[in-house]
């Protein structure tokens, strides 16, 4: 294996981007192959980044929360076509916004007040998994800044998921690919099913099993301390800036929210082993199994076709599909099976289970579409090129 091409791809981020600091680990049948890290966990670079930094992986909690989905459908407790009302009843009857705009650069989303109707199907597990329910990811809607404004304290996540259920839907559950709310949605439903928090669920069936004990979704003032510090865009100078508070908690609705959607905080050590076990036929590096193989197969599975496809391919991923909350490998370039997916500070997590590994790729920069379009493509060359599959 020589890694020194990735090495040098990493080396040269923050002169060619800007990028301030990152952290990158490569995993090939449990063990560590690859590891490198580079830059200053603070804005006045006086500390450098350690393996013991935290970083908010937004959207990348996904990949967890269809693990903990998983889990309960092989139990019988969740079913993948059954309607999100057995579980969650406000979701019996949802309605539709008849005027969104799928074919303009940035449609408007649906407000309480926009011409709808009720749905035509109910939304399915199978659905909220595959972001096909048809909601959106409005953390602006005017039923969420009333929890935001008057209920932020004490508002649960199921309480919160309650208030999305009264979110106009973009199409008819089932027709169309639009990536929202749907996996928080879905912790909720893991939390119906167990009785317990999300939370508290993941750290017992997912988080301690994997050994993943560097894993949150919520900060005490220690823990606060090892938060790499979070940086975004200046829109007009397309600097790399000091990220303001409310952009840093987008996706925290309230104070007792768990996001299942974009609410983890963790180490690249400690997530690696949850992303670890999942291209591993679902055993984590310890020995314990997290999912059987059957269902992290599942994970590898493209289910979005025809304009479900077409709707997906307009975020530029053009060589994948999109599978249970990740991305699918759909061009063949001899690699082998391949799924993934990213976050919004640019954390990336691609899984090969072909080949059973695992890259995760940290850094800490808000509204950066480079990253998803140029800095994980050649991350992803690099690595397979360092491995000698490519």
């Amino acid at each position: 294996m020589d890694f020194s091409g990735l090495t040098e791809l990493l080396d040269s981020l923050e002169e060619r981007y800007g990028i301030p600091s990152l952290d990158c680990v490569i995993l090939k049948n449990h063990s560590e192959v690859y590891r490198h890290r580079k830059g200053y966990a603070d804005y006045a670079k006086t500390v450098p980044v350690e393996k013991g930094h935290l970083y908010r992986l937004y959207s990348a909690t996904k990949l967890t929360t269809m693990a903990a989905v998983l889990q309960l459908v092989e139990q019988g407790k969740i079913k993948l076509y059954e309607p999100v009302a057995q579980y969650l009843p406000e979701f019996q009857y949802m309605k539709v916004a008849e005027d969104y705009q799928w074919n303009v650069p940035v449609p408007k989303l649906p407000t309480a007040a926009s011409p709808c109707h009720f749905a035509h199907h109910p939304i399915q597990i199978i659905h909220l998994m595959t972001m096909t329910a048809g909601m959106h990811y409005d953390t602006s809607a005017q039923e969420l800044l009333r929890i935001r404004e008057q209920r932020y304290e004490t508002a649960t996540t199921r309480e919160v998921v309650s208030e999305m259920a009264k979110l106009l839907l973009v199409a008819e559950p089932g027709t169309r690919w639009m990536y929202g709310f749907e996996h928080d949605v879905l912790a909720a439903v893991v939390e119906a099913v167990s009785g317990m928090s999300y939370g508290s669920y993941l750290k017992k069936y997912v988080f301690e099993p994997a050994g993943a004990d560097d894993t949150y979704f919520h900060l005490d003032e220690k823990l606060k301390k090892r938060v790499m510090d979070l940086y975004t865009i200046d829109p007009d100078t397309e600097k790399i800036i000091r990220c303001p508070e409310n952009l840093r908690e987008l996706f925290k609705i309230s104070a007792k929210y768990e996001s299942g959607g974009a609410g983890l905080i963790s180490t690249v050590d400690s997530y690696s082993r949850i992303m670890d076990s999942l291209c591993n036929g679902g055993i984590a590096a310890n020995g314990n199994r997290i999912l059987s193989e059957r269902s992290a197969d599942l994970l590898a599975t493209n289910y979005v076709t025809g304009q479900m496809l077409a709707d997906f391919h307009r975020t530029g991923k053009t060589k994948y599909g999109y599978g249970p909350g990740v991305q699918v490998r759909m061009e063949d370039d001899g690699t082998g099976r391949e799924f993934g997916w990213d976050g919004a500070a640019g954390a990336y997590v691609l899984l090969n289970p072909t080949h059973h590994v695992c890259v995760m790729y940290a850094q800490h920069v808000m509204r950066f579409p480079r990253v998803y379009h140029e800095i994980h493509p050649q991350i992803r060359r690099m690595a397979y090129e360092g491995l000698g599959l490519l």
